[in-house]
């Protein structure tokens, strides 16, 4: 079975003092795949990343990368693996050009035209200094000199952000082309959940250091359901009906977001009140905020009734 993941962990667990901050998290990404991380600010995603990669060691736990031990991979392990972060760091005095050249001559392996397909993608003169280039193209840049590599494992932490929509779409373009080149795994962790939907066939989702979705975007769109109900607007019934991931008051009604809801669920639903029950569309990013803002009391129905 690991022989099947690009990406494992198990039990990964990292405190900074007494603070938890990635908490037993369980991980499988497969080799192939295209893998979506989201969580609020602070859900412990960067952190996860960096230990996945080796740069942080984790308080327990262990994770392995292309079936090598995240804390033990070589020089050999780490040319294999894609990996850039918010920021995009670049030398600001060097020319694209001699960035490319700079860091062509550290990998066995360069794709002179991906680089050159990215580059132009993005709008970029490769005879510019990095220092005169906007964010977006900083990043774009960026992603040529990881995707030339051509990494089997590439893993982004939030490379859009920032990015305005012509250089996101840039992006997007740059990943789908990259993941239809062979066995490629992805795992990209951002906070724009239409981007996220548009690339990727997985989803993680973080609250509080612990891992609460882990599965395909399909089987995550079907198991999510989204209801209104005619209930007092303080019952504390509410929090009885199986599944619920988040309620919250839209004008007189309560909408509920439910997890594999079923003949039980909608039971439930009747036996705390509701005189009817609507069931309403949602999207996948409607589904994803309904599980962050369960982590956010100020946001949540359940905070603010005073029941």
């Amino acid at each position: 079975m690991l022989n099947d993941l690009a990406i494992s962990a198990q039990g990964l667990t990292r405190y900074f003092g007494d603070r938890v901050v990635v908490d037993q998290l369980d991980l499988g990404v497969p080799r192939g795949s295209v893998t979506g991380l989201l969580g609020l600010n602070g859900a412990g995603k960067t952190t996860t990343l960096r230990m996945l990669m080796g740069l942080l060691t984790p308080t327990r736990g262990q994770s392995q990368l292309l079936g090598k031990d995240s804390q033990q991979l070589t020089a050999e392990d780490r040319a294999r693996i894609g990996y850039t972060v918010e920021g995009h760091f670049l030398y600001s005095w060097m020319t694209v050009r001699q960035s490319e050249k700079f860091q062509r001559e550290t990998f066995p392996r360069w794709n002179n035209a991906m680089f050159e397909s990215t580059v132009r993608r993005f709008g970029i003169d490769p005879g510019q200094k990095i220092r005169v280039l906007s964010r977006g193209q900083r990043a774009g840049v960026s992603l040529a000199l990881t995707l030339a590599a051509e990494p089997e494992l590439l893993i982004l932490d939030d490379p859009a952000l920032g990015l305005d929509p012509v250089s996101r779409a840039a992006l997007n373009e740059t990943l789908l082309d990259f993941c239809n080149e062979g066995m490629r795994t992805v795992l990209l962790s951002s906070h724009l959940l239409d981007d996220i939907e548009r690339v990727v066939d997985r989803v993680l989702v973080m609250v509080h250091g612990r891992l609460v979705v882990n599965t395909t975007i399909d089987d995550f769109r079907n198991r999510i359901s989204s209801w209104s109900l005619e209930v007092p607007p303080a019952s504390r019934a509410i929090q009885a009906i199986p599944g619920l991931v988040f309620a919250k008051q839209r004008g007189g009604r309560t909408i509920v977001t439910v997890a594999d809801s079923d003949a039980e669920t909608e039971a439930a639903m009747m036996r705390i009140g509701a005189d009817s029950l609507e069931r309403l569309p949602i999207t996948f990013g409607e589904a994803v905020i309904a599980y962050l803002s369960q982590s956010r009391a100020s946001d949540s129905f359940f905070a603010n009734t005073g029941a």
